[in-house]
């Protein structure tokens, strides 16, 4: 898989945010990991130059760069960053680097910026392209909370976009003993792949809190032939599944007519051909209506089907659901 495709660990939907910056003179350092892309206005001006939409800071007179301080939505493995200099031209950053560490707790500005602090290099000093995706894949196996990102000598960027694998503290999760979102982000799952995600992003089904409107859920384009839609989800931990919450709020003229939900123990079988049709899913919710702007429940609904490691969510024929809740016991906890 394309460390694009995974889930932006860094992203403000997720609780990320930009702790410090030494310098955000022409553009705040806040605009950095917006989740929406960055656009332009043409003709717009502030008081103190040309509007921009990501992080800018000021002509550097001195020797040095200009840096910040991030800290992780999801604390976890980086696999690789994108480094988006969107309607920079005569303003980008000639080179770029990038530093991790893991705190437990939440440091404080002071903490982050004491010189005593080990950062670990990610990415080493790298050449930038203007009004550019500048993508670099990151060689680090440990999990990380907070990066140090340096730009050379200065100038701006507009989005910086951090893929990896969001590694949760299980111990805290089932210290209650309870129920675990098993196909929540924020406990490590991700939907691995799907038939269509033309008008949201399958990732939004299983982001954080309620959908804000649409565009924060999964919406498949119009079907105009047989089939349906699915999404594949890999479950953070693998558990026995005990409720599902299908959550189809905000959509109400383009919801699917019904769904159904299938596990699978992949034990034998890589995520990427979880597609083959060879692949044999056992039935956890059989095709069930929907209906619009609705939370719905499955439990007593739900089959038997053991130990799953993913999750199959059809939507028949095409449509859009907010979110996808998915309640259920570790195995081994």
């Amino acid at each position: 898989m394309d460390f694009t495709e995974l889930i932006d660990l860094a992203s403000e939907k997720l609780g990320g945010a930009v702790l410090f910056a030494n310098d955000d003179f022409f553009a705040p350092k806040e605009n950095l990991l917006k989740a929406s892309a960055p656009v332009w206005r043409e003709g717009e001006y502030t008081d103190r130059g040309k509007w921009m939409d990501g992080w800018e800071s000021r002509r550097r007179r001195t020797p040095g760069f200009d840096w910040c301080i991030i800290r992780l939505g999801l604390p976890g493995i980086i696999r690789g960053v994108t480094v988006d200099t969107s309607f920079f031209r005569g303003n980008y950053p000639e080179h770029c680097s990038l530093e991790g560490a893991a705190f437990d707790g939440l440091p404080t500005v002071d903490d982050l910026t004491d010189e005593s602090v080990q950062w670990v290099p990610l990415l080493p000093q790298m050449p930038l392209a203007g009004d550019s995706q500048n993508n670099f894949p990151i060689e680090y196996n440990e999990r990380l909370t907070h990066l140090r990102f340096k730009i050379y000598p200065d100038g701006g960027v507009a989005r910086l976009r951090v893929y990896g694998i969001v590694s949760p503290d299980w111990d805290r999760l089932t210290r209650s003993g309870g129920d675990v979102d098993l196909a929540a982000a924020e406990n490590g799952a991700l939907v691995v792949s799907c038939s269509d995600m033309f008008f949201g992003h399958r990732h939004n089904l299983i982001m954080p809190g309620r959908a804000a409107n649409m565009s924060d859920g999964w919406e498949t384009k119009r079907r105009r032939g047989p089939g349906h839609d699915w999404a594949i989800i890999k479950l953070g931990r693998p558990g026995v599944i005990h409720t599902v919450e299908v959550d189809t709020s905000h959509f109400k003229g383009n919801f699917p007519e019904s769904c159904s939900l299938e596990t699978y123990n992949a034990t034998d079988v890589a995520d990427e051909n979880l597609t083959d049709l060879s692949v044999e899913w056992t039935s956890l919710l059989p095709r069930t209506k929907l209906q619009a702007h609705t939370r719905h429940y499955f439990d007593r609904e739900l089959l038997e089907t053991g130990v799953a490691s993913h999750l199959r969510f059809n939507i028949f024929p095409d449509g859009g659901v907010s979110r996808l809740r998915v309640y259920g016991k570790l195995i081994d906890s």
